[in-house]
């Protein structure tokens, strides 16, 4: 069975999508671990309920870019990761991480990429954006992880229409809906091709 390590910074509602899917068997892969740049989050109470292990690891929390790096990597060998999963992780991924695992990131991004993507683009300020460029349609994408943000290979999308009077708020709610049905199946999919 493949191990699947989960990054998150927030709340942690992908990340619990992604392990109900493996609990029923709709992700044939276990969660080995969560990554977590920041302590007190609602992720890392997800993974404790779980009995998942919870690593806080931050660039802050190292001297330099290289030793958090070579940390990070080390976990990430215990652990026997076969594919990291981003789920509102707020940190840029060293390259040195995606060059040890070539393909293997996979990352959800609320939007309709390679719209509404890139720095900058997060969170609410993604669909405040889409609204205000008049945009008819958007939704959430899957994408392998490169050394630019949201610019590797798109596997997976899913659209929601956009209403006239929606707030980012609202448009919000429904992409996250979307999102938690996405990310399992497209994991699911990917898991088979590596």
């Amino acid at each position: 069975m493949k191990n699947i390590v989960v990054f998150a910074s927030g709340s942690g509602t992908n990340f619990q999508s992604l392990i109900d899917a493996s609990l029923h068997g709709e992700i044939n892969a276990s969660i080995s671990g969560l990554i977590s740049n920041k302590h007190n989050t609602g992720a890392n109470e997800r993974a404790k309920k779980h009995h998942i292990p919870v690593r806080v690891l931050a660039p802050s929390m190292f001297e330099n870019e290289q030793d958090y790096t070579k940390e990070l990597l080390w976990q990430l060998k215990k652990w026997n990761t076969d594919l990291i999963a981003l789920a509102g992780y707020l940190k840029k991924i060293p390259v040195s991480i995606i060059q040890a695992f070539p393909n293997k990131i996979l990352n959800i991004h609320p939007s309709l990429l390679p719209k509404f993507g890139g720095k900058g683009f997060y969170g609410m300020k993604v669909h405040q954006a889409v609204i205000e460029a008049s945009e008819k349609e958007s939704g959430c994408s899957v994408h392998i992880v490169t050394p630019e943000f949201d610019e590797g290979r798109v596997i997976a999308q899913a659209k929601v229409p956009i209403y006239k009077d929606d707030s980012p708020q609202q448009l919000a709610e429904r992409i996250l809906k979307e999102e938690h049905r996405l990310y399992p199946k497209a994991i699911q999919q990917y898991l088979q091709t590596i």
